[in-house]
């Protein structure tokens, strides 16, 4: 019984109340996993220097492309599951559930063969240079080692959310970052061991979470049940994961060309420097950015339950809500990184120039950010529904439409600048395209008086025309 009302609460309580109770936890979660990845950069910039820094930089492409997979397993098995709940088809939850972790057994082995064979090439051809690349390659080595960890964190982190249980994936969240912040100190200070010592804490603090989501699933916390039978490969429930998914992959994917091609454009009109001043000004800006993400979260198992549950009215009030709610969020982000960006910078760094220029990136970047709640929620929103094109289109419109383009055009006019202008530009650009997604779209998001059929659509957006 308690396992039916976790699910079932999203079609009943109120949404203020519900949102607000999945939100705040998949916030606070975020923000330490966030501040997590600070302390990480912080420790790393003070024990070693900014090179290291920018070494870390250059491997983060590669982490995008395991968080790439396992985010499309994550968001899409997480709107697949909450739909399925939402009709009450739990059997088929189950088996979603089950494919999804025989799609992390394989990515994982991928991952461990990468490390021993292409790393190193790899990340040369990602822009690492002599002087960094050892520290890429330490820290990259042990994080394939440990893909299983992070891929199963990562998408099951998603799922648990889809069937409404968003505080226990917030104390999953803040238990993961606070281990790795005291094995961060640990290793990097204690045992001296630089970005290696960064890279062993983050993959044990992985494996802890992992123990702790194998428990959750294994003793009946959850609504859904980890059964042998459900392993079985269905190429029927991957296309239609993926399918749901491939926006949140896209999005991710791109996030790493973007990161590549800022790197190579940041040592091209730059040095390495900046690639290092840009790692600090990423992490600065992820975690600024992790409201609006929550919110997003939040909205999307109730968008998902309540579409498969025929409930249009909820649907809509929660759409309405998240909108209001993000745009206020970025409209503040915006007003704090204009007016006190060098006191973020501080924490990283000592040194004036990385304050002096760091501030003047921040400003720049930010310019625009007032506009990023509407296209973060709209992305959510046709994720949850199962919108693939709409999502695909708005998940890659910022980044590979937008951004990526900006980047490559913009520093042979500003030089530097050029990359740090690049974003405000894409921003405003995303949140054009995310109205005229929206506003093509209010017949099926917006109006409670419009009659879906969730099984006819299921079809329609599942069919080989689409």
């Amino acid at each position: 019984m308690q396992q039916k009302i976790q699910s079932e609460r999203l079609g009943s309580e109120p949404i203020p109340k519900l949102l607000r109770n999945l939100s705040i936890p998949a916030m606070v979660g975020m923000f330490v996993m966030a501040l997590y990845n600070i302390v990480d950069t912080i420790f790393i910039s003070y024990a070693v220097g900014i090179s290291a820094v920018a070494g870390l930089t250059i491997s983060f492409p590669v982490i995008m492309i395991i968080m790439a997979i396992s985010v499309a397993m994550g968001i899409g098995g997480a709107s697949v599951i909450s739909r399925r709940l939402g009709a009450k088809r739990e059997n088929e939850a189950n088996q979603v559930f089950g494919n999804i972790i025989t799609m992390i057994i394989l990515v994982s082995i991928i991952g461990i063969i990468g490390a021993f064979t292409i790393l190193e090439p790899m990340l040369v051809l990602f822009g690492a240079t002599p002087d960094i690349l050892g520290y890429s390659y330490d820290y990259m080595f042990p994080i394939l080692i440990g893909t299983f960890l992070f891929s199963f964190g990562f998408a099951t982190n998603s799922i648990v959310r889809s069937e409404g249980n968003a505080r226990f994936s917030m104390n999953i969240m803040i238990i993961s970052s606070v281990l790795n912040i005291i094995l961060d100190a640990i290793f990097i200070f204690g045992f001296d061991m630089g970005v290696k010592g960064a890279a062993y804490a983050s993959v044990l603090s992985q494996g802890v979470i992992t123990v702790l989501y194998l428990q959750y699933f294994l003793t009946g916390k959850s609504s859904l049940s980890l059964r042998l039978v459900d392993l079985k490969p269905n190429f029927a429930i991957i296309k239609e994961v993926f399918s749901v998914g491939l926006p949140g992959f896209m999005q991710q994917a791109a996030g790493g060309i973007m990161f590549i091609a800022i790197n190579a454009m940041l040592i091209r009109f730059g040095s390495e420097f900046h690639v290092g001043l840009f790692g600090i000004v990423q992490r600065i800006s992820m975690f600024m950015l992790m409201p609006l993400v929550g919110i997003m979260q939040g909205m999307q198992p109730i968008v998902g339950y309540n579409f498969g549950a025929n409930n249009f009215s909820r649907m809509k009030e929660t759409i309405w809500i998240g909108l209001k709610v993000s745009t206020i969020l970025s409209t503040a982000i915006f007003v704090i990184m204009m007016i006190f960006p060098k006191y973020f910078l501080m924490m990283f760094s000592a040194d004036p120039e990385v304050i002096k220029a760091g501030s003047e990136a921040i400003r720049i970047l930010f310019a625009t950010a007032f506009l990023i709640g509407v296209p973060v929620i709209c992305g959510g929103i046709f994720q949850a529904l199962g919108k693939v094109k709409e999502s695909l289109i708005l998940s890659m419109s910022r980044q590979i439409l937008f951004l990526i383009p900006l980047v490559l055009i913009l520093p042979h006019f500003f030089g530097v600048n050029g990359v740090w202008i690049a974003f405000p530009v894409a921003d405003l650009l995303s949140f054009g395209l995310a109205a005229v997604l929206l506003y093509r779209n209010r017949k099926t998001i917006l109006r409670e008086d419009e009659v879906i059929d969730p099984a006819v659509y299921e079809q329609k957006i599942s069919s080989p025309a689409q």
